[in-house]
């Protein structure tokens, strides 16, 4: 039994329709088939999509954050505990909340916090800004929960 054959018109119907212009096309199931697997990645969100990550990376950067950060700071706006909130920090001037006190230091520190300088302050804040009060925090070793700890903040500061 010789499988079913469909025709594919190829001439516009503007031009009207030709007769000889027809092609057999065999295994148009196949071809469906591979154009909805295409169709299917390029809209899903978990395919190739930044945003997904993204949002993946900042859920387990709350968790970093939760265990490494959350003792002494919270992302609430106004919220200070030991140490000052982490609301919007990104492009915000270091020492700069009113009503924090913070060390001299800090307060001294000619440096607005970006991402880079974040993640250069996690890994070790005395490097970046010496004399400041994060006693006894040393520093966190893991590049991927420094990253991980800014992508949360970042989305943080932009409501996600």
């Amino acid at each position: 039994m010789k499988p079913r054959q469909f025709s594919i018109f190829l001439a516009p119907p503007r031009l009207g329709w030709p007769q000889g212009a027809r092609v057999q096309c065999r295994d148009w199931w196949r071809s469906l088939l591979a154009l909805s697997g295409i169709t299917y990645m390029l809209l899903s969100t978990g395919y190739g999509g930044e945003s997904a990550h993204e949002g993946a990376d900042a859920a387990s950067g709350q968790q970093v954050f939760n265990n490494v950060c959350r003792t002494c700071h919270t992302t609430r706006e106004g919220d200070n505990r030991l140490g000052p909130h982490l609301y919007k920090i990104i492009g915000r001037k270091a020492g700069s909340l009113p009503d924090y006190g913070y060390s001299t230091a800090m307060k001294g520190a000619d440096l607005v916090w970006d991402e880079e300088k974040l993640e250069r302050f996690i890994a070790n804040p005395d490097a970046l800004v010496p004399g400041n009060s994060m006693k006894p925090y040393g520093g966190l070793a893991s590049a991927d929960d420094r990253a991980r700890i800014v992508s949360f903040l970042r989305s943080v500061a932009s409501g996600q």
